[in-house]
């Protein structure tokens, strides 16, 4: 099932607010319903709109992004700004995420996997999946899968690693997708080309993981723990 969140855009610059637009429509999980470049003209009309989310700068003339905030009754906002020193009070107000721009497409995909998470809402409630493989279709138990890896050979194909060692080649398929499909509490992506189960990880320092899988040389396998992906990783995996 795909879930659509509906979502207001507000960003001050033109050309930002246009980059903005273009990522939320590559992110299948969004709907955007309109966007403003004026706080005052958006919130004039937040009344008749139907949102399930706004996606906001903080940085505005006139009026910033955490007031705009205060006076949207609970709805679930992620603040996307140059500035760091308002991560703080971003917080305070239950924000979902807060994205440093220049804004990139996974990072915001992160922050709306998050919201999704946040209201329980999961994608796929079933314990596997049928995907086109080397082998043909086959049915992908979440519980047998530990690690997916870029193909070497074609990078639209990706290499998954299973607990008792098979392995399988998934044929045409983006990270997005696999991130569509699998449940958001048991996997996550921890850089471009390298997606893991939660259960694989042994241990983890602020850019690499140890996972409990074993390299070609025998050892643990190591991992990049990248930047883009580390909160939501950390966010994961606190207790």
């Amino acid at each position: 099932m795909n879930i659509k969140l509906k979502c207001i855009l507000l960003d001050d610059e033109l050309p930002g607010l246009t980059y903005l637009k273009m990522l939320c429509e590559q992110i299948p999980e969004l709907e955007v319903v309109k966007a403003f470049n004026k706080p005052e003209v958006f919130l004039a009309e937040q009344a008749d709109l139907d949102f399930d989310l706004c996606i906001l700068d903080i940085e505005m003339p006139g009026m910033n992004g955490l007031q705009v905030a205060n006076l949207l009754n609970g709805k679930p906002v992620i603040f996307t700004t140059a500035y760091k020193e308002y991560a703080a009070e971003a917080f305070d107000l239950n924000a979902v995420d807060y994205v440093r721009k220049p804004v990139k497409k996974e990072r915001l995909q992160q922050a709306v996997q998050k919201l999704l998470q946040k209201i329980n809402i999961k994608p796929n409630t079933k314990s596997f999946v049928q995907l086109n493989t080397d082998k043909g279709k086959a049915l992908i138990f979440f519980d047998q899968l530990c690690y997916i890896k870029s193909s070497e050979s074609d990078s639209r194909d990706k290499f998954a690693q299973f607990v008792d060692g098979a392995t399988l080649t998934l044929k045409n398929i983006s990270f997005e997708k696999l991130q569509e499909i699998l449940p958001a509490d048991q996997f996550c992506r921890i850089n471009k080309k390298e997606l893991i189960a939660l259960k694989s990880v042994q241990l983890f320092s602020f850019d690499e993981i140890t996972t409990n899988l074993t390299d070609k040389s025998g050892g643990l396998l190591k991992l990049t723990l990248s930047d883009v992906y580390r909160n939501t990783f950390i966010e994961l995996i606190k207790p």
